[in-house]
């Protein structure tokens, strides 16, 4: 019978935060492109954001993991390296090009039927998208000639185009080569990688293990919430897969006091490694991995991150853009920010401590921290 090993809350809060490679100044290097892709090969996914009343998630994720970091760094991994591509996990996000294959059942699975959301992109329309992208990469504005339609939503367009384009991103075809500012460009997939064919597709159980293995590398301590994030339709299988890991000693079940009901897991090494308490103050964004999945920042942390940029401004508790604040092992402040580009500034919109950290030193490390973002923000 396999038991339960114990672990209280301050544990648990230094394994995640260690996982997240967010108590190291350098986890990455300082070697560019190289450490972005170093980055998002150790994250798993890169969650991609259009909203920009700071700088955009993308951007702000691997700037808390790598101080040196610039925008041109991701734009050479995805351009110039191609070690890293676009596709959607529980978002869409930039994704190791090393774990292509993983996607390819995916891809196969869009469905064109008609009625479907691609059910309307004629032949016609693809073939157009697919000889134009023969010759170069293209975005949407140099496709000239469309017949325009009626928007079907809010964020459609007017131009048959986009759908064919996006069609052939999401069933492997095309893919994002290159992004300037969130305005995307496509190539042909096998141009853009110079491969003779597409990577064979894994198995389903290749891929559950792929999913178990990238939430064990990014997180440490896991759960079936944490693994399948808004894939609950993959619940019962990866579960199976977890008790053959349990039983085989390749992982163990954790117990933790505020956890309730939750089952944890994590690798029985993992315990016995050396955690490095975090000394660092990060400003992190709502989609931060350590912040993204609300259920288990609560557990962890016992705050409930509310993301307020549609709720009413007289509803809001801490501000239309608000970004948690990581002091050591707490969440001890929320600031809702918002950077001024005319005047080269950073606005504190709002600043919100948290239970009992409110403090002058705290005031002070959290200060630096703006200091240096806001350099980050405007560079």
């Amino acid at each position: 019978m396999n038991v339960a090993k114990k672990i209280d809350q301050t544990q648990a809060k230094n394994i995640w935060i260690q996982a997240q490679c967010l108590n190291m100044k350098n986890p990455f290097g300082k070697n560019g492109s190289e450490s972005v892709a170093k980055a998002i090969q150790h994250l798993g996914y890169l969650q991609i954001d259009t909203i920009n009343v700071i700088e955009r998630c993308h951007h702000h994720i691997l700037y808390n993991r790598i101080p040196s970091y610039q925008r041109k760094h991701l734009t050479a991994a995805q351009t110039l390296d191609k070690t890293v591509f676009e596709y959607w996990t529980h978002a869409l996000s930039y994704v190791p090009t090393t774990d292509f294959k993983y996607f390819i059942n995916d891809m196969k699975s869009v469905n064109t039927a008609k009625g479907s959301w691609f059910g309307s992109v004629s032949k016609n329309d693809y073939q157009k998208v697919k000889k134009l992208l023969q010759k170069n990469p293209i975005s949407i504005r140099d496709i000239k000639g469309d017949v325009l339609k009626e928007k079907r939503h809010e964020w459609d367009s007017k131009k048959p185009s986009k759908l064919a384009l996006q069609l052939g991103f999401y069933n492997g075809d095309f893919v994002v080569s290159e992004r300037e500012g969130m305005l995307k460009k496509y190539d042909l997939a096998l141009k853009h990688f110079g491969w003779e064919k597409l990577p064979n597709s894994v198995t389903e159980s290749d891929r559950l293990n792929y999913m178990i293995d990238r939430a064990i590398r990014s997180q440490s301590i896991i759960s079936l919430d944490s693994i399948c994030h808004l894939q609950p339709q993959k619940k019962i299988s990866i579960e199976k897969i977890l008790n053959q890991r349990v039983a085989h000693k390749k992982l163990i079940e954790i117990d933790m006091p505020t956890a309730g009901k939750t089952k944890h897991w994590m690798p029985p090494d993992i315990l016995e490694q050396k955690i490095k308490t975090n000394e660092l103050t990060h400003i992190l964004s709502p989609f931060d991995p350590l912040i993204i999945q609300r259920k288990r920042l609560k557990m962890f942390f016992d705050y409930e991150h509310l993301f307020e940029a549609y709720i009413p401004k007289e509803k809001r508790k801490y501000g239309y853009f608000s970004l948690p604040v990581l002091m050591k092992n707490n969440i001890a402040a929320v600031l809702d920010l918002k950077t001024d580009r005319q005047n080269q500034k950073l606005l504190i919109q709002n600043w919100v401590w948290l239970s009992k950290f409110k403090s002058a030193e705290n005031k002070h490390q959290i200060e630096i921290a703006l200091d240096k973002f806001e350099k980050f923000q405007l560079n």
